[in-house]
């Protein structure tokens, strides 16, 4: 009888443990599915390891790390999940472009990918990144200097940019240039993105949600990608619209405020994957 009291006075413990984190990594969910698919290169394998990371908190509250911040502390959780299943890209998807995509991601070396996905388009310091990962400081500076080397040496290309804003427009096309890609095109509606798509057929889009006019960069994006494959990264300040996991999401979504690291590191991670933005 004891026993059976103890353990119902654990569960209740854990229980009470898990609703109090459980409201404080609510709303880091979304960037961590994000984060997820970029490193799986395919939402549903992303979003069963998101999975297998709540199912270990669930089983586990007492061991979530406390020490750091809610969201260092949920994606060091996540990286426990990944390194326990051994791989670096999830085999399993049928879609061609995934697969592709998968093919191209393994000819990085998957902790310096990881080391520049935290850095860049999750925007952890380098100090939080060592303790998501575990790795030193020294290491970790050491693996962005060979991220970023890497970066360099990617395929260039044209990119269209829709966005409405003159400011942050001319802001993403002076980042683009400085990286060696060339700005093929810049539309502030949908009805011109799609115009200047599939008359200069860019082999990079970066487009943001809500345009002038009130057009949609979403319904932008998916008439283009109707007419030929190209990856897409969505830039806006209202992520949790496009991470809502009711259907097929970007690979790669940059929040506002971005930094100039963050553009860049999207930019190239995005030239790996055919079609990434695809939101049939």
């Amino acid at each position: 009888m004891q026993s059976v009291a103890a353990e119902q006075q654990k569960l209740a413990q854990n229980k009470g443990l898990y609703m109090s984190l459980a409201r404080e990594i609510a709303p880091h969910l979304p960037l961590l599915r994000r984060y997820a698919r970029a490193l799986t290169g395919a939402q549903a394998s992303g979003d069963a390891f998101v999975a297998a990371s709540l199912e270990a908190i669930v089983a586990n509250p007492a061991e979530f790390p406390t020490d750091l911040e809610p969201r260092a502390g949920l994606y060091k959780v996540f990286h426990r999940i990944w390194e326990s299943a051994n791989i670096e890209v999830d085999g399993e998807e049928e879609n061609a472009g995934a697969r592709k995509a998968q093919e191209r991601l393994r000819q990085l070396s998957p902790i310096t990918r990881q080391v520049l996905l935290l850095t860049t388009l999750e925007n952890f310091t380098p100090q939080e990144t060592s303790e998501i990962l575990g790795r030193d400081g020294d290491e970790i500076s050491a693996l962005l200097d060979e991220a970023i080397e890497e970066l360099d040496k990617q395929t260039k290309a044209r990119v269209l940019i829709i966005e409405d804003e003159a400011v942050i427009a001319m802001d993403l096309s002076d980042l683009i240039t400085a990286a060696g890609h060339e700005v093929c095109g810049m539309e502030t509606t949908a009805s011109g993105a799609v115009a200047t798509a599939k008359r200069e057929r860019p082999d990079l889009v970066l487009a943001d949600i809500q345009l002038a006019d009130n057009s949609s960069g979403i319904d932008a994006v998916k008439e283009i990608l109707a007419s030929f494959n190209v990856p897409v990264i969505f830039i806006t300040a209202f992520p949790a619209r496009l991470l809502t996991g009711e259907r097929p999401e970007p690979t790669f979504l940059i929040t506002k405020p971005y930094s100039p690291d963050m553009v860049r590191a999207a930019v190239s991670q995005a030239l790996f994957f055919e079609s990434t933005g695809n939101l049939n």
